[in-house]
């Protein structure tokens, strides 16, 4: 078993990020992803969609998706639950994952992928949609700041990976000049205990 992954992408941070909260080793294999390597065909057989993280398993299945590759590492090995307790809390931590995904994480990959060299050549590019994402993300951090007013965690009283996608997003945000602002205190209280995590270094 290994992890295809690029040390530096935000996606492969939430794989190393939930396993080190498990106390799970797996090894990595690094993808040289400015050379293009994930675009070439030997790596499409793992991913077709060229993307990392991808979980190669000992009997030759790949698991690409980083939620995905979670998943399967807490069905091996539940605790602590990093998706839940129960149906209902299993629902509620999906809910806001997801919910992370698509107001903070998605618009600050936007901000970055639609305007950044990195990606010219590889994917179609609108320096304005970079633009209207920024101010989305924006709106994100002031919405999730206000939500974090009145719990620990983004999901509730319990870290989940919904606290790791979003404190990944924020981090990721840095490079497009995304921050959390001096007003947002409940969002910066969240992300200083988050960030002090040793798992949040792996």
């Amino acid at each position: 078993m290994k992890i295809h992954e690029s040390h530096n992408a935000p996606n492969p941070r939430r794989v190393r990020f939930f396993l080190a909260e498990k106390g799970l080793e797996v090894p990595y294999e690094e993808v040289d992803i400015v050379n293009r390597v994930n675009r070439a065909d030997e790596f499409r057989q793992k991913n077709p969609l060229s993307t990392v993280p991808v979980l190669e398993l000992d009997d030759g299945t790949f698991i690409s998706e980083s939620v995905a590759i979670c998943r399967y590492f807490e069905e091996l090995h539940p605790q602590p639950p990093l998706f839940g307790t129960d149906a209902k809390d299993r629902a509620l931590v999906e809910m806001w994952n997801r919910r992370m995904e698509f107001n903070i994480l998605q618009p600050i990959a936007d901000a970055f992928r639609q305007r950044h060299d990195f990606f010219k050549g590889r994917i179609r590019q609108l320096h304005e949609y970079a633009e209207v994402q920024r101010l989305n993300a924006e709106d994100g951090l002031d919405w999730l700041d206000r939500e974090l007013g009145n719990r620990q965690f983004i999901a509730g009283e319990r870290f989940s990976i919904a606290d790791i996608t979003a404190v990944v997003a924020i981090d990721f945000g840095r490079v497009s000049k995304i921050t959390i602002k001096p007003d947002q205190q409940n969002l910066a209280r969240w992300h200083a205990e988050v960030s002090a995590r040793p798992s949040a270094k792996a």
